[in-house]
């Protein structure tokens, strides 16, 4: 705990150390139990050590771990194929991560002009207040001062523009316009949603000035809303559908793995040597991926994230109702939400981390909840007593 001696001082770890888990709990070196609502950040899917998952990865560690993509690789058809039947795309590329797989979407929107001979799209349109990944360009393309600084010139070839401005988004498309890349809900950027008729109203857009358009569901898919990827709240016909797609996160349920998703149009301009990866879409991954999804695309499961969604909202709705000195409202969907707060969002974090709740922080000071998505009720209802047990110990320390 805090006692990294060769690690880069990159996190700032508070005094817990965890050891194991078990579905939604977490253990500590000293074998005190938490409830995980942050799910590793939307990574957890289906909580720690689930055994469908465990069963995936050890089986496949007996018979295989890597051979390089310069093989085909088993699993890969299987988990394209079922992403593919499941959404508007019709090919994938597996990485692993969610920074890689959104560097391949933007490397994928270039490409797709540059082979139609329409070399001069290179911008890719992006919005205040995002979230990308970390590395170079996808810093770039969040545009957030705070994680540019210090590392030199930025990344050319994205354009950040205010989040909710429809007139600036208009203006700045031109002929050097590869793209709008947007997440359907800002995690990071403070579970900010994008109403579903500007989804609908992204998708007119490109299609009128002849751009591609990118949703970021590193954090939004594989359920977390209760559909297998948010932006499908927006038309059950395809009305918001996007040509390019980055999921990872919850897509592993706690192993790294993400994919690059596209239509069929956008794919064939990915040619042999135009992009690669050593690591990703591996046999571990790709099992334990399948597996997550046995789970996800089960008949009932997403509808039940629904369902918990709404338990969960009217939790948290009672806490900004007993507590309106420390929060004041409710964001987000499915079971990617967050309370906005009036205080530090750290010192909520802190005061529930003290009573065994784990949550994190987003951006606007709200505090952010990604849980597993096969959270039971009855666990839903013992972490809202110990929040609200937390805040009750705020207001008498206040």
């Amino acid at each position: 705990m805090n006692s990294e001696k060769h690690t880069f001082p990159t996190y700032a770890h508070p005094e817990v150390e965890f050891v194991r888990g078990q579905g939604v709990r977490l253990f500590d070196s000293n074998d005190q139990e938490y409830l995980d609502l942050t799910g590793g950040i939307a990574v957890n899917s289906l909580g720690h050590a689930h055994p469908h998952l465990v069963a995936a990865l050890k089986d496949q560690a007996d018979k295989l771990w890597h051979t390089a993509n310069i093989f085909s690789i088993k699993g890969q058809e299987k988990l394209a194929s079922r992403l593919c039947d499941n959404s508007f795309a019709s090919k994938v590329f597996f990485t692993n991560s969610g920074a890689e797989a959104l560097e391949c979407s933007i490397k994928t929107a270039r490409r797709y002009h540059y082979s139609r001979g329409d070399t001069k799209r290179v911008n890719i349109l992006t919005f205040e207040g995002a979230f990308h990944g970390r590395t170079l360009a996808t810093i770039a393309a969040g545009g957030q001062a705070k994680y540019l600084e210090g590392f030199g010139p930025k990344t050319q070839g994205f354009i950040s523009l205010p989040f909710g401005d429809h007139d600036a988004l208009k203006a700045a498309i031109d002929d050097e316009t590869a793209a709008i890349l947007i997440e359907p809900i800002q995690g990071e950027g403070g579970i900010r949603s994008v109403p579903y008729q500007c989804l609908r109203g992204l998708r007119e857009l490109c299609d009128a000035n002849g751009i591609l358009l990118i949703y970021d569901e590193v954090q939004t898919g594989i359920g977390r809303t209760g559909k297998l990827f948010a932006h499908e709240w927006a038309g059950a016909n395809g009305e918001a559908a996007p040509d390019i797609l980055a999921s990872a996160k919850g897509l592993g349920g706690g192993f790294p793995v993400g994919a690059c998703l596209g239509t069929e149009a956008v794919a064939e301009a990915m040619i042999v040597g135009t992009h690669g990866t050593t690591f990703g879409g591996n046999p571990l991954a790709m099992a334990v991926a399948n597996a997550v999804l046995d789970i996800v695309l089960e008949e009932g499961f997403l509808e039940s994230v629904c369902q918990k969604s709404i338990i969960m909202r009217q939790h948290l709705a009672e806490i900004v109702d007993r507590f309106p000195d420390l929060v004041e409202g409710v964001r987000g969907n499915g079971l990617l939400l967050g309370l906005k707060a009036r205080v530090p969002n750290t010192d909520i974090i802190g005061a529930f981390r003290n009573h065994r709740v784990l949550a994190v922080s987003a951006g606007d000071n709200v505090v952010r909840f990604a849980p597993p998505l096969n959270i039971t009720d009855d666990e839903l209802r013992l972490a809202h007593e110990k929040m609200i047990a937390a805040l009750e110990d705020m207001n008498q320390k206040a």
